[in-house]
């Protein structure tokens, strides 16, 4: 005969539900219920936490204030439920087991490294506009909020992130295929939808490189023959498989912009440069030089297209050396972008003649001679320490240009 006050099954299910523990405090019940864990593992635990609530506590803030102690006692019990949880998936005896063979303070560390590491994955698709390197000190308050976070929250976070992440290497390995380096693209800084669109254009297209705005609009009106309006779009073949299934989101994407890229009525600078939704939605290396040399042949236009009115020697100088890098021009470097094209010509080499050929076809003719034996000096004084294999800091390079070229602090 059933006893009327036995709790039936569903009732133990709304009681089960209601368990309101942290994930610690469960794993902790049910090692204990099932013999898994000894006294002496949980005199350890007992001895473990305080010594941890200090240490959390002078990490986050000071060990000598009550609130701040009792702030470290809900982190570093969440820590360890962070890291029980995730580690045995939910799977209670699994994460009793996980508290018998770790010590307290190890799941505690397992949890904020975890953290640690997302935090410091990038957030932003943008190229330049996340941080590089490891965790650091200015990362202490986002670790001080995440270290009270849900597993939930945590898990969803670490899936976006991961998102943008596999974003960023897919175009990073595109762009690379196509001749483009990752400095070059954190130059850009366009976003890297924007580099996969753009590379699976120019594979559609059987083209071997990255285009500048002149090579983009050839290409696009190459692809707006009627002999090219089916899209068949297939990603490359040595794509690495962890990134095919972000590609081919993106693929999607391109596909539903098929249509408006293939109107012929749409100019492509109206499309690409001034319709809202296309504007930075693909990617173009900017080569202002490129431009000049297919929108505009007379010498004086260009020469102040370029230079934009600067006639000091330091403008000059860095814009001839963008030309002899073959980099976009500029009369201004930022510290990252000298540092950038340093690299650049350690990896690729320079021709200085290509800006002795540009001060002869485009400088005012009045200038041309005091230009070229500027530029001529200064290659004879930079050629060995712009090339040099033993300034792997580029203290004396980035030295050099700061001197000689128009370098911004």
């Amino acid at each position: 005969m059933t006893d009327p006050q036995a709790p039936t099954a569903a009732s133990q299910n709304s009681l089960s539900l209601l368990d309101r523990r942290v994930f610690f405090e469960k794993a902790l019940a049910h090692g204990l219920a099932h013999g898994l864990l000894s006294p002496d593992k949980l005199d350890a635990i007992q001895n473990d936490a305080p010594k941890g609530m200090v240490q959390i506590a002078r990490y986050f803030g000071s060990e000598f204030l009550r609130p701040e102690l009792e702030m470290a006692k809900e982190r570093i019990v969440n820590l360890v439920s962070l890291s029980l949880e995730l580690d045995s998936e939910g799977d209670l005896h699994r994460a009793a087991l996980l508290l018998r063979d770790h010590s307290f303070m190890s799941r505690s560390k397992a949890a904020s490294d975890r953290l640690k590491a997302m935090i410091v994955m990038p957030q932003n698709s943008h190229f330049g506009m996340n941080e590089h390197g490891g965790f650091s000190d200015k990362h202490i308050p986002q670790l001080a909020k995440w270290s009270l976070c849900s597993v939930a929250d945590y898990r969803s976070e670490l899936h976006k992130r991961q998102q943008v992440a596999q974003l960023i290497d897919a175009a990073l390995w595109l762009a690379d295929a196509l001749g483009l380096d990752a400095d070059e693209l954190e130059d850009a800084g366009p976003d890297a939808e924007a580099v996969i669109r753009t590379a699976l254009l120019v594979l559609h297209a059987k083209q071997q490189a990255m285009p500048d705005w002149v090579q983009f609009q050839s290409l696009i009106t190459a692809l707006r023959k009627p002999s090219k309006t089916a899209l068949k779009l297939t990603l490359p073949k040595q794509l690495p498989p962890e990134f095919m299934a972000v590609v081919n989101t993106v693929r999607q994407s391109l596909v539903a912009d098929w249509p408006k890229i293939q109107d012929a009525t749409l100019p492509v600078a109206k499309l690409f440069q001034k319709t809202p939704a296309f504007v930075g939605r693909y990617f173009w290396i900017e080569d202002s030089l490129a431009e000049i040399d297919h929108f505009d042949r007379e010498a004086s236009a260009a020469w102040n297209k370029v230079t934009q009115g600067h006639t000091d020697d330091g403008s000059l100088l860095t814009l001839f050396l963008c030309i002899a890098a073959g980099s976009a021009a500029k009369t201004l470097f930022t510290e990252k972008s000298a540092a950038s094209l340093v690299r650049k010509i350690r990896k690729s080499g320079w021709q200085p003649y290509l800006a002795s050929r540009y001060i002869q076809d485009n400088a005012p003719v009045q200038h041309q001679s005091d230009y070229a034996q500027m530029w001529q000096l200064f290659v004879e004084e930079a050629q060995d320490t712009l090339i040099s294999d033993r300034d792997y800091k580029l203290h004396d390079a980035l030295a050099l240009l700061r001197r000689d070229c128009n370098v911004s602090d």
